[in-house]
């Protein structure tokens, strides 16, 4: 895929990425956005997200995000990075009604959405793809950082199974740009509010091990998280804190959405493809890390993920 010459000649192009943004999201839509605004100064270009975390204020860009998705004139050219179209949010709509639609990706469930596709699942991150595609004299400090952030929060620090010998050159590469990469490692991937640590206190107290001890699961209910003052970006880190739990080979986290209804998250280690898992209720990821939302009681959701798990850790999948 040759960015440019996809967007050369476009008036208005549009950049946006899948509901409640994580860093490589962020990392990989803003580094995008600073590539086309630096290479094609001639175009509008526009980044629909919903809100992302206070902790990717300094990447450049941050205050140039749309999270309203009002109503737009149809673009010319508009990306989808880091998810298919149907975990746009308030941008679906964009998407749809552009002249030309281009997807980027490196999640193994996205068989590709746009009318040109760059989905590699081998990949670290939507921002190391981002990194492969755009041309390298245009990175300065600021672009360099945007990717090093989506980077180092896809690969848990490049401690992940996801993280290639060629992951290591690009963020080496990044680096040397000069901007304070192990204070941004600390302040957006490590560091949690006193909020944040309350709740995941919680959810650690909380949290039940089941199937010989081999899975362990965790939810926070709408009352408790209104009870604490927490969003969903306050409840990230947790679902990893119980992977950690030495014997744990498969990890769920769950938070209440609505009325009998829940945010999944699950890691994993080698033994459950938690992709499978995910795709399974329609939804999504990786082999380590995936999600889904899911309707019932918690009790239901356990139950109905258990099953699928398993199977797998029991050699019948």
């Amino acid at each position: 895929m040759d960015i440019l010459q996809e967007c050369r000649g476009a008036k208005r192009i549009g950049i946006g990425g899948h509901v409640r943004p994580d860093g490589d999201c962020v990392g990989a839509c803003l580094g995008l956005y600073q590539y086309l605004c630096k290479s094609l100064p001639e175009a509008s270009v526009q980044v629909f997200l919903e809100k992302p975390a206070e902790i990717f204020r300094e990447i450049k860009g941050y205050d140039e995000i749309d999270s309203e998705c009002g109503q737009q004139e149809a673009f010319d050219v508009f990306f989808c990075l880091d998810c298919a179209q149907d975990r746009l949010g308030g941008a679906q709509g964009y998407f749809a009604a552009a002249g030309k639609t281009l997807n980027i990706d490196h999640h193994v469930s996205n068989p590709g959405c746009g009318g040109i596709n760059y989905i590699r699942p081998e990949a670290s991150s939507t921002s190391e793809l981002v990194y492969d595609l755009i041309d390298k004299e245009a990175l300065d400090k600021d672009l360099a950082m945007a990717l090093y952030i989506g980077i180092i929060h896809d690969t848990g620090v490049f401690q992940y199974s996801n993280t290639s010998p060629q992951t290591m050159e690009k963020a080496a590469k990044l680096i040397s740009f000069g901007f304070d990469f192990p204070r941004l490692i600390e302040e957006t991937f490590y560091q949690k509010t006193y909020l944040q640590s309350q709740i995941m206190g919680r959810a650690l107290i909380q949290s039940i091990r089941f199937m010989d001890g081999r899975c362990i699961v965790s939810g926070i209910d709408r009352k408790t998280m209104d009870f604490y003052g927490v969003g969903p970006s306050d409840l990230e880190g947790i679902v990893n804190q119980l992977r950690n739990i030495k014997g744990i080979h498969c990890a769920i986290f769950m938070y209440q959405t609505d009325v009998l209804e829940y945010k999944i998250s699950m890691r994993s280690d080698e033994l459950v493809d938690v992709a499978k898992v995910a795709e399974f209720f329609g939804g999504g990821g990786h082999k380590r890390a995936a999600g889904c939302t899911m309707r019932g009681t918690f009790h239901d959701c356990v139950n109905n993920l258990s099953l699928h798990i398993e199977r797998q850790l029991d050699g019948r999948l």
